[in-house]
């Protein structure tokens, strides 16, 4: 599985959507079941899947499908 595709899986897991609806407009301001525990679960199957631990910045800005791939790419995560 490539990165892009466990990332993507992440999503869709936590929101039980399906990945074509996966984009950069997906994020807490366009996603009506997006709160903290929906961002937490982000968060914590992310660290995971990477094999990384986030700082409590990059949590916080974990907001968006785009921002989870910018925050994940400055820890080195290629998507």
């Amino acid at each position: 599985m490539t990165n892009i595709e466990k990332y993507n899986s992440i999503y869709t897991e936590v929101f039980g959507v399906d990945a074509s609806a996966l984009n950069d407009n997906f994020g807490k301001e366009t996603v009506e079941q997006w709160d903290s525990v929906h961002q937490l679960n982000l968060i914590s199957l992310a660290e995971e899947a990477f094999d990384i631990m986030l700082d409590p910045e990059d949590i916080m800005g974990f907001t968006s499908y785009a921002a989870g791939k910018e925050i994940l790419k400055n820890q080195g995560v290629e998507l």
